[in-house]
C-alpha cells in the first residue's frame, strides 16, 4: 500500500503562479511573479517565467514548468528556421500561431497556459493568450494562472486604451503585486519584459519595492525586528 509520503510526491500538485500581457500606444508589457510551487512547497522563488522566443517577441508561462519550457524550446527553434528561410524576423503572429499548434495537437498532454507579447513592423505591438486547451485569442489585455481570478475585477477598472509606455508597466507592477498579495501560489519579486519599435526592456522589482495591500506586512529580515519594532509598554504594578 502506497504510503502517505509517497502518495504526496506522485500525486497531483497545484501550481501556481500570475502571468500578464497588456497592450499600450506603441507596443506590449509582459509581467510575471517569479514563485515556482509544487503544492504547498516553493521550488524556486526566483525563477524567470518569461522566456525569449526571438528579438521582438516573448513568452509568459503558466501552469507546469517542464511543459511550458519545452513548448517554448521548440517553438524557439521552429522560429529560428522561419527567419533563416524567410531573411526576417518572425511577425508576433506567427510564434503565436505556432504554440498554439503545439498546445492544440498535445492538449490532452500538456498542462500549461500562456501568454505570448511583441511587436512587429507589421502589426505592431500585440498580445496573444493560449489557455489550457490551445485557444487562440487576440486581446488587448491578457491573464494568466492562479493569481489571475483576484485581478478581471481590477483590470476592468483600471485598464484603458491607449495607455503610455510608462502607465503600462505601473499597472502590470500593481497587478502582479496585488495577486502576490492574495494569491499564496504566487509570490517573490515582479520582472517586466517591455517591447516596442525601439527594442526591449527589461525589468526588476525586488520584493521591498512592491507596493503593499490590505493588511499586508512589510517586508522583514527576521522576526527579531517584527519584535524589536513594535516596544511593548511597560507594565505598572
Amino acid at each position: 500500500m502506497e504510503s502517505h509520503k509517497e502518495s504526496e510526491i506522485n500525486g497531483p500538485h497545484s501550481m501556481g503562479t500570475t502571468i500578464i500581457g497588456v497592450t499600450y500606444n506603441g507596443g506590449v508589457v509582459l509581467g510575471a511573479d517569479s514563485r515556482t510551487s509544487t503544492g504547498v512547497y516553493v521550488a524556486n522563488r526566483a525563477s524567470d517565467k518569461i522566456t525569449q522566443l526571438t528579438d521582438n517577441v516573448y513568452l509568459c508561462r503558466s501552469g507546469s514548468a517542464a511543459d511550458s519550457q519545452t513548448v517554448s524550446d521548440y517553438v524557439r527553434y521552429f522560429l529560428h528556421q522561419h527567419t533563416i528561410q524567410l531573411g526576417q524576423p518572425a511577425t508576433v503572429k506567427v510564434a503565436a500561431n505556432l504554440v498554439r499548434l503545439l498546445s492544440y495537437n498535445n492538449k490532452n498532454m500538456l498542462q500549461t497556459g500562456m501568454i505570448i507579447g511583441g511587436w512587429d513592423k507589421y502589426d505592431g505591438g500585440k498580445i496573444y493568450g493560449v489557455p489550457l486547451g490551445g485557444t487562440l485569442l487576440e486581446l488587448p489585455f491578457t491573464l494568466g494562472g492562479s493569481g489571475s481570478s483576484y485581478l478581471y475585477g481590477f483590470f476592468d477598472q483600471a485598464w484603458k486604451e491607449g495607455m503610455t509606455q510608462e502607465e503600462a508597466e505601473q499597472l502590470v507592477v500593481k497587478a502582479v503585486s496585488l495577486a502576490i498579495a492574495r494569491d499564496g501560489a504566487s509570490g517573490g519579486v515582479v520582472r517586466t519584459v517591455t517591447i516596442n519599435s525601439e527594442g526591449v526592456t527589461r525589468k526588476y522589482y525586488p520584493e521591498d519595492k512592491l507596493p503593499r495591500w490590505h493588511e499586508e506586512l512589510e517586508p522583514q529580515n527576521s522576526l527579531l525586528d517584527i519584535l524589536s519594532s513594535s516596544s511593548p509598554e511597560p507594565m505598572i504594578s
